[in-house]
């Protein structure tokens, strides 16, 4: 499409016509914005519904309250409010560059956002280093791993994320509604500072990377190690059938922790190589809002990841979409039945 096409897709208005001092639109028309906003709402829409099912999920039955689903409870609790609050307010801006939740929404919002995500961050880090407590010291697990001591890590993890957030807002100028400069009215403008982007690189990206990749290196490890013990000690008359088993669980293990670390990846560094493109980070730039969708979309992947992977997901879903999570004994059904 050249100039003159794009020129003709955007018509230009005033977010508030009755206002002298309102910012201009830009409607962006044309079947390719359509459908851009068809998949956003659509992706939204798809957030919200699998991370509710997963909450629901974990909430519900009794048999799912450990601390590795607490985890995936918290996960999906930031990646709901990523879905239901910072997704449409996101797809609003994109939609016509304005802004009409007023200076206290202005406020609020970038605090809202930047803790569900920098929250669902921690939930991941967690995750990690419960699944590498579980596989590298499985007899103490039970042990140094409970559901009290993995609620107090949730509740410390989202008052750390909270605490970052408003101090990052607070000295980049943003976190008060009287410091929100606005050139026009229906505008919301978060600008960090180039050395806060730095800070923000270290804190919340590389530590978390590098976390994540350390722990599910040595997971992968340790268990293709025990897959080799076991396929060591076997009769040699079962050697080739359990060799295909192990064989069949160490590529299941591979292909979800090669996935966990794709997705992360793939999702985050657009985003902070945008970022350290520039002297400083402008909420409503469209590199940032390009990246921006990038790490949003890592919210609706999180939960295919960690739970519809497991089968208790599945069978939990199946309960819940026919409604008979209503029944008085429905939270102490048993969703391992192959289990004894």
């Amino acid at each position: 499409m050249n100039n003159s096409d794009y020129s003709r897709n955007i018509t230009v208005q005033y977010c508030f016509p009755d206002n002298n001092a309102s910012c201009r639109k830009e409607v962006r028309a044309g079947p390719g914005n359509l459908l851009l906003y068809i998949f956003l709402s659509f992706l939204s829409v798809f957030t919200v519904f699998l991370n509710l099912l997963v909450i629901i999920s974990i909430s519900h039955f009794k048999q799912l309250h450990t601390p590795t689903n607490l985890l995936i409870l918290s996960l999906a609790v930031a990646d709901l409010l990523v879905g239901l609050i910072v997704m449409p307010v996101n797809m609003m801006m994109l939609v016509d560059s304005c802004w009409y939740l007023g200076k206290i929404g202005c406020s609020i919002y970038p605090l809202i956002s930047f803790v569900s995500m920098s929250a669902s961050l921690c939930s991941l880090v967690l995750i990690a280093v419960d699944r590498y407590i579980a596989v590298c010291d499985p007899l103490l697990y039970s042990t140094r791993v409970t559901v009290c001591k993995t609620s107090l890590l949730i509740i410390l993890g989202w008052s750390l994320s909270l605490f970052y957030v408003s101090i990052t807002l607070y000295f980049n100028d943003n976190l008060l509604q009287s410091q929100i400069s606005t050139k026009c009215y229906g505008e919301c403008v978060v600008v960090l500072k180039y050395s806060w982007v730095i800070i923000d690189l270290v804190v919340s990206f590389l530590t978390p990377c590098c976390v994540i990749l350390i722990l599910y290196s040595v997971i992968f490890n340790v268990a293709r190690r025990q897959a080799k013990t076991v396929r060591a000690v076997v009769n040699i008359s079962l050697h080739k059938q359990e060799a295909k088993v192990s064989n069949s669980s160490e590529t299941k293990a591979a292909k979800k922790l090669g996935t966990v670390i794709f997705v992360y990846l793939a999702c985050w560094i657009p985003f902070y190589l945008g970022s350290l493109s520039t002297d400083s980070l402008v909420f409503v730039s469209v590199l940032y809002t390009v990246c921006g969708w990038l790490v949003l979309i890592n919210s609706s992947v999180n939960p295919l990841i960690y739970a519809i992977f497991y089968p208790w997901f599945r069978k939990s879903v199946m309960f819940i979409v026919t409604c008979r999570i209503f029944k008085s004994s429905s939270s102490t059904l048993n969703l391992f039945p192959k289990q004894v």
